[in-house]
């Protein structure tokens, strides 16, 4: 069974990274990608679309409910945590900031380790809080995958180091390395366990279907 999807967190710094890392994918790169970026409330679409000149890849900023596609990049929309759940769809919720943030990249990670179990690859970027780390521990404790940028390489070396320093990592790499290493395990057949249903630790208040919109 391969793995299902990757999430990607990062905050101060993290868009330089995040770049480069897409920028290297091939055009025919086959799982979707989820990322969160801390982003400012006041932000806008032109996020995803800017990202979109960076990768040979389709960038979105998806809608409540909206399914994640093969070879597709979803840029968290600013203001909302995102969610993933087990038939690989999107839920966005407005409940509180989790670490002094909405979005939250432990929202994101945590959902999507209790859904997609030994399935899911993450990776933590550049930032200067801890936001990730619960996350990462959960993907760990799921069987995922876990690779942080190498704290050295960044411009905030604080998020990466903290998970790192909780033992939740697999692997540090470059961004050139982290790009080379999804290619390969994107390619990687495993045993992995079937998903189980989302029993997110968080109590998050869900958007009905399309409410964005």
């Amino acid at each position: 069974m391969s793995y299902r999807a990757i999430v990607i967190g990062g905050s101060s710094g993290s868009y330089t990274a995040l770049s480069s890392v897409l920028g290297m994918l091939p055009a025919d790169f086959s799982l979707p990608i989820i990322i969160v970026l801390h982003l400012h409330p006041t932000d806008s679409e032109g996020f995803a679309e800017h990202l979109g000149h960076e990768t040979p890849l389709t960038v979105i900023e998806p809608c409540d409910k909206q399914m994640t596609q093969p070879g597709c990049v979803y840029t968290v929309p600013a203001n909302y945590h995102m969610l993933l759940e087990r038939d690989g769809s999107i839920a966005l919720s407005v409940d509180k900031k989790v670490n002094w943030s909405r979005p939250s990249i432990d929202v994101l990670f945590e959902s999507a380790a209790c859904a997609w179990q030994a399935q899911l690859i993450a990776v933590l970027l550049s930032g200067a809080n801890c936001d990730g780390m619960q996350g990462m521990l959960a993907v760990q404790q799921a069987g995922g995958y876990n690779i942080a940028q190498d704290p050295t390489s960044t411009k905030n070396p604080v998020m990466p180091q903290a998970a790192i320093t909780a033992g939740a990592i697999d692997e540090v790499l470059s961004t050139q390395n982290i790009a080379k290493r999804l290619i390969d395990l994107a390619a990687l057949e495993h045993c992995a366990p079937k998903p189980r249903s989302l029993a997110s630790t968080r109590l998050l208040k869900l958007l009905p279907k399309d409410s964005r919109r």
